[in-house]
């Protein structure tokens, strides 16, 4: 996910439905994906859950209740949510939004999977509280 080209599919509507706590996203061509909010900050690109390479992954917990305060766009190439828990590093461009529509349901099945191995928990309450809180190990923070 790198950015615009000929190719990028951009978003011609993005809400926030804060009641449902879900983003709808709108694409050319009558595409659309709705995403909880849970999902997109379980799958935030910011390095301090990525890592700076592979095998570096911090599985996400605890975030069933995440809320989006806002979201700031960046540019012309991407959006910046700023999430309750305290979370806004994590820049979602174009491409890596209709990446995460297309493969919605594979990609949530997969960290369920791996939230079971790991004995982890969606809910914050059956999650450790250093767990929950952003360990702002890169960027501004």
């Amino acid at each position: 996910m790198a950015g615009l080209d000929e190719t990028t599919k951009i978003p011609t509507e993005i809400k926030l439905h804060q009641k449902s706590r879900i983003i709808e996203l709108s694409f050319e061509g009558d595409e659309r994906f709705e995403l909880s909010y849970e999902f997109l900050r379980v799958f935030t690109p910011s390095a301090e859950a990525r890592g700076h390479g592979p095998g570096q992954e911090v599985l996400q917990v605890g975030k069933r209740d995440v809320d989006i305060e806002r979201v700031e766009a960046v540019g012309n190439y991407a959006i910046r949510p700023v999430f309750s828990d305290g979370h806004d590093s994590g820049l979602y461009s174009w491409d890596l939004l209709y990446h995460l529509g297309v493969n919605r349901d594979q990609l949530w099945q997969a960290y369920l999977k791996r939230l079971q191995q790991e004995n982890g928990s969606r809910d914050p309450s059956e999650t450790p509280a250093v767990a929950t809180k952003a360990s702002h190990t890169c960027g501004k923070h």
